[in-house]
Order: C-alpha cells, then structure tokens, then sequence
C-alpha cells in the first residue's frame, strides 16, 4: 500500500459517520459578498491606490507616459543603481532616459547574480485599490517571480486606469489562475516576537511605484 492510499484510507476513515450533503460545494459556500465597498468614479479609485500603497510604505509617483522614461532615469540615479534587472517583453521606452547597466532576466542567472543587481523594474498585471496590492502574474514585461524578490528595489509601472481595480473579486476575474501569480502589499516586511519590523527580508526593501496616466 502507498503512502497515498494510507493516507486517503485515513480520511475515508474519518469520515465514515459524517453524513452526506447533497448541496453542491459551488451553492454550499455563500457567494453574496460585495464586489466592491461603496462607489467611486474612476478618480477616486486611483486615488485610493495611492493612498493604500503609502499606508504601506511603498513610495508611490504619478506621471505620463511622455515623462515616465525621465522619472525612472532620475529614481535609479537617486538610488545609486549602477545596474538594472530588465523584463524581456519591458518596453524599451521605459528605460531609453537611464544610464543604468541592463541586465536582462535569464534562466540560468543564479541567485548570487541577481543579489548583485541593484533594482528592478517591472510592469504588473493588475492594482487593486481597496487593498493597496499590485499583482505580477510572470507575464513578459514582469519576468520571472524571482527578479522581483531577489534585488532590494523595485520600480513597478502600473498603467492608469487600465490595470486599476477597486477590489480583489476584480481582480480576480482579470487573472489567470494558472500563471504565477505574485501580490505585493508594500516592501517585504516582518516583526520578530517584540514586534520590531525588518524590511528586505524576503523581497525588495524599497517598493516604488508609477502611476502612468
């Protein structure tokens, strides 16, 4: 006997007495939840977003597209960053104004190499307002999950207000399932036992976020 069937026979076990329910799991969980709390124009969605993102700690800027090569040049020069992790499907728009060395997103970059990358910059998926949280789902302009965890900075793009949604069952809906999918609520963050925060452990330090109108 498998370990598999061991543990199934266990179960089945268990669940000998239990009687059986003829409502189907799709009627049994209530779905009636609000898709979104209260209404707002487009605006004040983005507004929203902004405001949750700094409630974060992320840093957030807005621009347009016109000034966006110029805003990512001057964020990568005040950071310092001598190099930078590109996307392979990143327009190239968004990096023409930067100085930065690019370093493109390979499969076989170890994690060492990509420790050594100073910053990141990235497009995402989808932003959701109500929650202050941008998803990355691995698609071509926001690469492998890794080079969004590895370097300490992170410039994400999002496209306002086409990626821009009020809350999470939005956003769910515009998502697939079957990608990787990433959210990121502000930098990476943890508290020890006494509660002392301690941003970079498990992701980018510093999150910087561009709304592109």
């Amino acid at each position: 006997m498998s370990s598999r069937e061991r543990i199934l026979g266990r179960m089945r076990r268990a669940l000998a007495d239990v009687p059986k329910d003829d409502t189907p799991y799709e009627r049994a969980v209530a779905r009636d939840y609000l898709r979104e709390h209260g209404a707002r124009t487009v605006e004040e969605t983005v507004d929203l977003l902004a405001e949750n993102l700094a409630d974060y700690r992320a840093v957030v800027h807005r621009t347009d597209s016109e000034e966006l090569p110029y805003l990512i040049m001057r964020l990568l020069a005040e950071r310092g960053s001598q190099s930078v992790l590109v996307p392979p499907g990143l327009p190239p728009e968004w990096l023409s104004a930067a100085d930065a060395t690019r370093v493109h997103d390979r499969a076989v970059s170890t994690a060492h190499e990509l420790d050594r990358v100073e910053s990141v910059v990235t497009a995402c998926a989808v932003a959701v307002a109500e929650t202050g949280t941008i998803v990355l789902d691995g698609s071509p302009d926001q690469g492998r999950r890794r080079i969004t965890l590895v370097p300490d900075h992170h410039i994400c793009v999002v496209r306002v207000p086409d990626q821009v949604v009020s809350s999470v069952p939005q956003a769910l809906e515009r998502l697939d399932p079957a990608r990787p999918l990433t959210w990121i609520s502000g930098p990476s963050a943890t508290s020890d036992i006494e509660l002392d925060r301690v941003e970079g452990v498990h992701g980018p330090r510093t999150l910087e976020v561009v709304l592109v109108g």
